[in-house]
């Protein structure tokens, strides 16, 4: 029976698997079948297991959030002590790296369960410098863009003001709705005064 090798962490952190690494949509990728040799190299009694429901399906889906995919590798007896047994999780994503909800294939989920063995393996230190800042926040995120208001042309300027004396239209209602130029937030401003009466 082979034993598994004496490999710390800081060993396994040292292993390079660059030449197994592709760049896809600005991400690194890792294989799944480099870094399992790779890894089985380290610990050939290694195993991993794909989580699955009480249904036995491989994935856990939540209808507003998404799909969770799951697996777990154990070390049996590293360095000659306990079993060590890692759990990770992967959503399914779309082509965009954006979780699916509603319209994952089984394609979609067994290329997550494979992704998810990959970062799996990186708790143990095989290739973790690649997800290195993967949980850091965002440098920039992007700005939320308010909605611009249309403006108002000052014939339709002029007929709002005449629905508004008449009472069909309010003066906030037109403000909240059009991007008003100076002149005419000043007519706003005197047609409120003489409705207060100053």
């Amino acid at each position: 029976m082979e034993k598994n090798k004496s490999m710390s962490f800081d060993d396994m952190l040292k292993v390079n698997v660059n030449s197994f690494t592709e760049k896809k949509g600005g991400l690194t990728y890792l294989s799944w079948a480099n870094a399992w040799t790779e890894f089985k190299k380290c610990y050939p009694m290694a195993t991993y297991k794909v989580i699955k429901t009480d249904e036995g399906k491989p994935y856990f889906k939540d209808e507003s959030l998404g799909i969770m995919c799951h697996t777990e590798v154990t070390v049996p007896q590293i360095n000659n002590g306990a079993d060590l047994t890692y759990e990770m999780w992967l959503p399914v994503m779309d082509f965009r790296n954006k979780a699916m909800v509603n319209t994952a294939t089984m394609f979609d989920i067994n290329k997550t369960i494979m992704r998810c063995l990959v970062k799996n393996l990186a708790m143990f230190g095989l290739g973790l410098y690649i997800y290195a800042g993967e949980d850091l926040p965002e440098e920039s995120k992007p700005s939320i863009k308010k909605a611009v208001k249309p403006s108002l042309l000052d014939k339709d300027f002029d007929r709002a003001i005449e629905t508004i004396k008449e009472g069909k239209y309010s003066s906030n209602e037109l403000e909240s709705r059009f991007n008003l130029s100076p002149d005419q937030q000043k007519t706003i401003i005197n047609l409120k005064s003489k409705k207060n009466g100053k």
